[in-house]
């Protein structure tokens, strides 16, 4: 209950975001930076009596169906509530927070806070088995079938937009747009990898035993035990390897270090784990 009320906050937080970006940032500077808002700018240029936010509810209900269709229900689900939630808060901002201009006649200071913002949001809903809609359908299509990263497959599914709009919006834009959906890219990837790394932390210690209980215990997580033999001592040894998030190990590393501060260990950061405990192996 309590993981799904986390859940349902960070996923909630990264529409925000995301409209926020959109809204605040990129759409005044008319930054066609993919996905359903970069279609429906372009759109609203030819149709400009239609708000972009209608445009880009209409554009994720077409979209909609081959998320059910390609990558399953649950994801469909909840693309349909983050879609409509972000087109419904865009449509919001822009009929009580009417913007006639940018908040900066700094195209790059725009573009970087933009792509910053909703990116990050972005990130956070993808990390939900999630999407805003539009472009991002198609991306997490080619995650699922192809295994590319969520960020470069945005970034494949964006790029046509943006090179449409260089013909309507002028190079210059279209550029800046590129750049966007370039970082942008980058800044999904590094969300994800973030909300999902992981310590791989191997350990060394004559207190080996108190050290493997307290892991079970009190982190509630499991443990591999390797025999070994020490290279120097020759001495019998039980190297310990276990795979816990970040604040598990820094409670790990307090308790090893008032146990045996003399102990070996060795950290390794990892991003995808699959298993009881962590992610499935279907997800």
């Amino acid at each position: 209950m309590k993981k799904n009320v986390k859940d349902f906050v960070s996923m909630n937080l990264g529409i925000i975001m995301v409209s926020s970006g959109m809204y605040f940032f990129l759409m005044p500077n008319t930054f066609a930076t993919g996905g359903a808002n970069g279609l429906a700018i372009i759109i609203n240029h030819f149709l400009s009596f239609l708000p972009v936010g209608v445009l880009m509810i209409l554009i994720n209900i077409i979209l909609f169906i081959t998320a059910f269709i390609s990558i399953g229900k649950a994801f469909g689900v909840k693309t349909i509530y983050a879609s409509l939630a972000v087109s419904l808060l865009v449509l919001l901002f822009e009929n009580v927070i009417p913007l006639s201009h940018p908040l900066s006649d700094d195209l790059l200071l725009e573009l970087i806070f933009g792509i910053l913002i909703s990116g990050t949001g972005m990130g956070m809903v993808f990390n939900q088995n999630a999407s805003t809609g539009g472009t991002d359908i198609s991306a997490k299509i080619l995650n699922k079938f192809f295994n590319i990263d969520l960020g470069r497959a945005v970034f494949l599914s964006d790029i046509l937009i943006t090179v449409m709009a260089g013909f309507i919006f002028g190079y210059k834009l279209s550029l800046y747009a590129m750049l966007g959906v370039l970082i942008n890219s980058f800044v999904i990837d590094s969300i994800i990898r973030g909300f999902n790394l992981r310590k791989e932390v191997t350990i060394i210690s004559e207190q080996s035993e108190d050290i493997k209980k307290y892991i079970i215990s009190d982190l509630d997580r499991g443990v591999t035990v390797y025999r070994g033999e020490g290279g120097y001592s020759n001495n019998d040894l039980n190297i310990i390897v276990v795979i816990i998030n970040k604040r598990e190990f820094i409670r790990l590393r307090t308790y090893i270090n008032k146990k045996d501060s003399n102990a070996f260990l060795t950290v390794k950061n990892t991003h995808e784990v699959y298993g009881y405990g962590f992610m499935k192996l279907h997800s």
